[in-house]
């Protein structure tokens, strides 16, 4: 035999080696990179939240900034708190409960496993700019002929309405005599202030826009309630759920809250 022929076989057979362990070689490397750097940590994961309706501006932008960041859908319930909480009870479903004070976790606390408190909500007097009733004050509400007030049966605004002009004694008489409206959330009100659908109402100060004026009193300002996170009992994603407790804390989300007016509530609160 030649030696041509005795070595061609010896060649072809440390060929087919070589591109064996190549290709072994980049198959794995493909697949590493996949996993660690190329997928989102939490894409296929998903969480259901509810939210507060007055909060949607904030909640859509953190929602989406949480989704971007790991891959996780969070698909949102916007709603004020007594749809919430009459949801939450009928279908005994859903990951959060955004509220919009931690007193709107009571009718559903049997749900909540555990609560995060996130940013403060400080309610407000407003008027529209022109302040056509000269409002100074709660008093001077008395002599408004349409004041717009949340609904004190469905939204925290509307308790803390309720409760601020129940103390000035005004309230009653107001709701007898047809001059206070109520709504399903805050800012419907601001909306109608700066359309001129009314002469005064009380809102979160984030809601106060263009076309409306705060006015300063010291009955709202002991009014401030919190935001908490609730993690409910219904939740079967406890990982995927820390994630986004956890993001809830972060500065990313902190500064979203901030820029829409919020202020963050400290440790230490």
């Amino acid at each position: 035999m030649s030696l041509r022929k005795r070595v061609m076989p010896i060649l072809a057979s440390v060929l087919a080696l070589v591109l064996c362990i190549g290709a072994s070689a980049c198959a794995g490397s493909g697949s590493t990179s996949g996993e660690t750097s190329d997928k989102p940590a939490l894409e296929g994961k998903s969480l259901k939240v509810y939210c507060g309706a007055g909060m949607k501006d904030p909640f859509t932008d953190i929602s989406a900034a949480f989704e971007e960041q790991t891959g996780c859908k969070v698909e949102v319930t916007y709603a004020n708190a007594a749809q919430i909480q009459t949801q939450i009870k009928t279908t005994e479903e859903g990951d959060f409960f955004i509220a919009g004070s931690k007193e709107e976790l009571q009718p559903v606390e049997g749900y909540v496993d555990s609560s995060t408190n996130l940013v403060k909500h400080v309610p407000v007097l407003v008027v529209p700019n022109d302040n056509p009733a000269q409002v100074s004050s709660i008093d001077d509400l008395a002599k408004c002929d349409r004041v717009l007030a949340g609904d004190p049966e469905s939204t925290p605004i509307g308790k803390i309405a309720n409760k601020v002009l129940t103390n000035a004694g005004l309230w009653d008489s107001m709701m007898a005599d047809g001059k206070i409206t109520t709504t399903t959330t805050a800012p419907q009100i601001a909306t109608a202030l700066a359309n001129g659908e009314g002469q005064a109402g009380i809102v979160w100060k984030e809601n106060a826009g263009d076309g409306v004026t705060v006015i300063e009193t010291p009955q709202m300002q002991k009014a401030v309630k919190v935001i908490p996170a609730a993690q409910l009992t219904c939740c079967s994603d406890k990982d995927t759920a820390k994630a986004f407790n956890d993001f809830l804390q972060s500065d990313a989300a902190r500064e979203i809250w901030t820029k829409y007016g919020y202020e963050v509530v400290e440790a230490s609160e």
